[in-house]
């Protein structure tokens, strides 16, 4: 089993192990974290820097993929584009999911997508927490 993993913060191996369903373990799979690099909310993203963001989504990823790497869980890791269905096709198109899982942080700037759009455009399973 492939799952992509896109998280706005980091998330331990109990955290992905409590959402999934039973009959997968995350032990037992090939994951692939992407942090997205979101902007602050409306007016801000305009006049953001965007080196922050690209700076908080490393961190969130790496430390994602190290959490989940002390659980053993094989893991990589790496930055998406700010608009998180962006990232999550750019992943796609290097790693086959099975399973996409998303964690966010509310419904944020960005973050305002409907995961059963995301199960017809991309023909997975979406998960959405």
């Amino acid at each position: 089993m492939k799952l992509l993993v896109v998280t706005s913060q980091p998330i331990t191996a109990a955290r992905l192990r409590d959402v999934l369903p039973g009959e997968v373990d995350p032990r037992q799979a090939e994951v692939m974290v992407v942090a997205p690099a979101l902007q602050p909310s409306g007016f801000k993203f305009w006049l953001s820097d965007a080196d922050e963001a690209i700076a908080r989504a490393q961190e969130v990823s790496s430390e994602t993929v190290e959490q989940l790497g002390e659980a053993g869980v094989r893991a990589t890791g790496d930055t998406g584009e700010s608009d998180p269905v962006q990232a999550i096709e750019d992943a796609l198109s290097t790693f086959r999911a099975d399973r996409i899982v998303i964690f966010t942080a509310g419904k944020g700037y960005r973050e305002d997508f409907d995961a059963a759009e995301l199960r017809q455009r991309f023909g997975i399973p979406v998960d959405r927490f």
